[in-house]
């Protein structure tokens, strides 16, 4: 038994997951799909006062992913350090 718990579900997790599906852009369409899920499902039970707070929640979201997007381009991660043993 691992002591953080939760770790080894979450590696398991990431290897796992095939390259392809660990970016940035399958992120945003996964989300946009759920969003998609979720508006279609308060369309069609939802009251207008309910769409409301979820638009507000909505739009929310969307500034902050535009926020993370334009940061994503403009300060790109940094380059993989590999340790090696050798001193810098």
């Amino acid at each position: 038994m691992e002591a953080s718990g939760s770790s080894g579900f979450l590696t398991w997790i990431h290897r796992r997951t095939p390259a392809r599906m660990n970016t940035y852009t399958a992120y945003s369409i996964g989300t946009f799909v759920a969003w998609a899920v979720i508006w279609a499902i308060l369309a069609a039970t939802g009251k207008k006062v309910t769409l409301g707070y979820i638009f507000a929640i909505f739009f929310g979201w969307c500034i902050g992913w535009l926020s993370a997007t334009i940061a994503r381009a403009v300060y790109p991660p940094p380059k993989k350090v590999y340790l090696t043993g050798d001193p810098r």
